[in-house]
């Protein structure tokens, strides 16, 4: 024990490997890319799906499920400050 009090421990050491960005290149590939979209040409070879939001449907379902949760939680709190209350009743009128 009387050697641990002293000991400090070694500092931790991360293995960061850095990836190779081109900037050119992918400038390069965002311009082919919004040039076929202009003329409507399609790479067979990339099936991407194009991005569509559906933001108004996600905040409803979210905050649908998020009042549920929280009349959940208030039940939850009734029925444990009830139960709470039962026991010191117990505890300290018996």
């Amino acid at each position: 024990m009387a050697l641990k009090f002293f000991y400090t421990p070694k500092n931790r050491q991360f293995n960061f490997k850095p990836r190779y960005y081109d900037e050119q290149k992918e400038d390069l590939e965002n311009r082919i890319e919004q040039i076929r979209r202009e003329l409507g040409q399609n790479d067979p070879n990339n099936d991407k799906k194009t991005y569509s939001a559906n933001i108004k449907g996600r905040m409803k379902g979210t905050l649908r499920r998020s009042r549920d949760t929280q009349q959940k939680s208030n039940i939850r709190l009734i029925l444990i400050i009830i139960v709470l209350s039962l026991v010191a009743y117990y505890v300290f009128f018996k």
